[in-house]
């Protein structure tokens, strides 16, 4: 295994790598902060406006039960549009209300540690940054996909990392394992993502700051055919 970045970062390394048989991408909506008042309609209509593979629950500061709560006609919603329920960084809440699975930043936890809590059949994401040495580390690890960004500027969380585009081609030539955009996306700057090699484009700020959420979902929709 090759363990050190520099070892990976030359430059225009990355941009070598171009993604071969890769499937359509899909849609990965991530929640606001605030999902309570209506926005359970709000993701029910989302939802209704195109294909969305996962919608993940990322509510910062709220307590276990509190947010149990709140998932609880979130989860129902997803489950009857067929969209996989992910919990940000909590194996615990994720394990209390039977989601489909975690999404782990690299202070939650360990891959394994989920898998063993969580069970075979979750669905486990790690986010790697701009690193692809994180990135072979969670697979080797046993995530079930890995996340690189923040692409682009993005208000839903501070930034500290920038990855080129071309570590999604790298990443898509090299391994069978799903990868993840995330950060700042939106329709008229996430085609180049899915033409990189982008498996699932996760977003956000451009879905939920829309006045219709249906038809911000169905912008992407074209975006995600590949060739």
């Amino acid at each position: 295994m090759i363990d050190q970045d520099n070892d990976l970062t030359v430059e225009g390394f990355a941009d070598r790598f171009e993604p071969q048989g890769r499937g359509d991408a899909s849609l990965y909506l991530i929640s606001p902060q605030e999902v309570g008042g209506d926005f359970p309609d709000r993701l029910q209509a989302a939802l209704g406006g195109g294909e969305v593979a996962a919608f993940q629950l990322r509510v910062k500061g709220v307590d276990q039960h509190s947010l149990a709560r709140l998932a609880e006609p979130l989860q129902r919603i997803c489950a009857d549009a067929g969209t996989a329920f992910i919990v940000n960084d909590d194996m615990s809440l994720a394990k209390r209300i039977g989601a489909d699975g975690v999404h782990l930043g690299q202070k939650d936890g360990e891959p394994r540690e989920a898998r063993a809590l969580l069970g075979p059949g979750a669905q486990i994401g790690v986010t790697c940054h701009d690193s692809r040495h994180l990135a072979m580390e969670a697979g080797e690890a046993g995530a079930d996909y890995v996340a690189f960004g923040a692409f682009f500027p993005t208000a839903t969380k501070e930034v500290s990392h920038v990855p080129e585009l071309g570590i999604l081609g790298w990443w898509a030539t090299l391994f069978e394992l799903p990868c993840v955009a995330i950060g700042g996306i939106t329709p008229e700057n996430g085609g180049q993502l899915v033409e990189a090699g982008a498996d699932f484009l996760a977003v956000c700020g451009s879905v939920w700051n829309a006045p219709d959420p249906a038809k911000a979902v169905e912008a992407y929709q074209p975006l995600l055919k590949r060739g």
